[in-house]
């Protein structure tokens, strides 16, 4: 009977959408496996990259629809690691009648995204970034830095997930007012004294608003021209879960009128063709994110929520785990279904 290890080495995994810091942490806690990386994204075009390999590790804008379940399944692949919580860029019911697992890894750190969310939420207030730049040219002037205590203030929480509650802690500690919406209200944040109500009534009043749902049916641009008159006029928004939870046209009307007062974005819906990418020299195609980069009261960070050396090995040692898990028949809690 084979060893452990001798088991592993004969998984074959490719890796999409790889940056270095990517491939430094799984090369680190690789378990015996053979792992292959690649910079492009999973598509129809280079869905060719993995025949005759075993398994694909795929990011949050890797895109793997019916066609490409398809071609998978002929290449021999079985399985699927995830290595992000989300998976909404997945045809779960393809990939199950195809024969094809699917795994993921469900938290990694939530308190590095609740941090950013936290940094974002500051820097917009007091405007850590503009005084930063200011005092580099010289300029030593208060006029139009002016922001507002984060204590007594209403936030309102839409999600109380792992980050959600990671959040919440952290939104305590500032003395905030903290009122949430999730359709599965947590018994214990609730013990904490965390108030939840309908969505109309967690967002009106709030002076800041942020999000921390997945993106589905159900919540696909839940903040949009309707949602957005809950607002407080001159309210701030902030998105660190999925770019697809808002409707990016009527947020720009938003902030023109003065409706939304503040915005900070880690995460946006077109972001595949731009984020996790040094565009630097290029010309940005995309309209709508270059009219929200004009925007003074406007803070965009390219999906940079979950960076953390701490999230990095939790995510690296959770994705050898699922393949483990798989490639030995063992039990797979991480497994996702239709």
């Amino acid at each position: 009977m084979p060893t452990l290890p001798q088991i592993l080495i004969n998984m074959k995994i490719a890796v999409f959408s790889t940056c270095s810091y990517d491939q430094e942490f799984l090369e680190k806690f690789n378990t015996g496996h053979k792992v292959v990386f690649y910079e492009q994204s999973l598509s129809l075009l280079s869905v060719v990259l993995t025949k005759d390999f075993d398994a694909i590790c795929l990011f949050v804008n890797d895109k793997a629809d019916y066609l490409v379940l398809e071609k998978l399944k002929d290449n021999g692949v079985k399985l699927i690691l995830l290595r992000c919580a989300g998976f909404n860029n997945i045809d779960l019911e393809a990939a199950e009648e195809l024969g094809i697992k699917i795994l993921r890894v469900p938290a990694y750190s939530p308190e590095a995204v609740a941090e950013h969310t936290m940094a974002m939420m500051l820097t917009l207030n007091r405007k850590t970034n503009k005084a930063y730049n200011r005092i580099r040219d010289g300029n030593f002037s208060l006029e139009s830095l002016m922001g507002f205590n984060l204590n007594g203030c209403k936030v309102a929480l839409i999600g109380t997930g792992n980050i959600g509650k990671a959040l919440y802690k952290i939104l305590k500690g500032f003395g905030c007012k903290v009122v949430a919406f999730d359709p599965y209200p947590d018994e214990n944040l609730i013990s904490e004294g965390l108030v939840y109500a309908n969505l109309k009534d967690t967002l009106c009043d709030a002076e800041i608003i942020s999000l921390h749902c997945p993106l589905s049916d159900q919540s696909f641009h839940m903040i949009n021209e309707q949602t957005l008159k809950f607002f407080k006029k001159g309210a701030m928004l902030i998105n660190t879960s999925r770019g697809g939870l808002i409707n990016t046209s009527d947020v720009i009307k938003a902030l023109k009128s003065g409706q939304l007062g503040y915005l900070g974005l880690d995460v946006y819906e077109q972001e595949s063709a731009l984020f996790f990418h040094d565009l630097s020299n290029e010309v940005i195609q995309d309209d709508q994110i270059t009219r929200l980069m004009s925007f003074p009261n406007v803070l965009i960070t390219s999906h940079q929520g979950f960076f953390t050396r701490e999230a990095m090995q939790q995510i690296a040692e959770i994705t050898f785990a699922n393949a483990d898990a798989f490639a030995t028949g063992a039990a797979m809690p991480n497994e996702i279904k239709p």
